[in-house]
């Protein structure tokens, strides 16, 4: 069995990045055949695929918050995988996402949760898989000095 990781950071409305501890800045997509051979430092398909799945989800809540209320200082995302052998074919089993939203203290932790929830069952890449989906989302509440009228741009921090 396998294990894959990628951690994605917003950066700006609708945008984001590998975060450069895990893609050095020059990364090497690999063609991995053989999953005992993986190499440090590089970027396989299932690394792409996580990438992909980390995107799609940070997309798709962005989205719903700029067409809502609910303000947020930043959105981090890290998601693993699990390959596993079955009947001879090397296959994702299971995915797990862990967003990492930090909001304002004037907002409700529990309708961040709910906005990611229907984040995930809106992803495109996330519907199109066979593998079992957990979506394991971290909320906490900053002290800040903006009020509840401004809108905070968290691409600024």
């Amino acid at each position: 069995m396998n294990t894959f990781e990628v951690n994605l950071r917003a950066k700006s409305k609708r945008k984001g990045f590998l975060i450069e501890s895990i893609f050095p800045q020059d990364s090497e997509q690999k063609a991995v055949l053989d999953l005992q051979k993986i190499m440090e430092e590089t970027c396989s398909p299932e690394h792409l695929l996580l990438a992909s799945i980390n995107s799609c989800l940070m997309a798709s809540f962005l989205t719903a918050i700029e067409n809502s209320t609910i303000q947020i200082i930043s959105f981090e995302s890290s998601s693993s995988c699990t390959i596993e052998t079955i009947k001879g074919t090397d296959t994702i089993t299971e995915i797990m996402l862990r967003p990492k939203v930090v909001i304002p203290y004037f907002q409700n932790p529990e309708r961040v949760r709910y906005i990611l929830e229907m984040s995930k069952n809106s992803c495109l890449i996330l519907n199109t898989l066979k593998a079992n989906i957990h979506l394991d989302p971290e909320v906490s509440i900053e002290l800040t000095l903006i009020s509840k009228d401004e809108k905070y741009d968290h691409a600024e921090k």
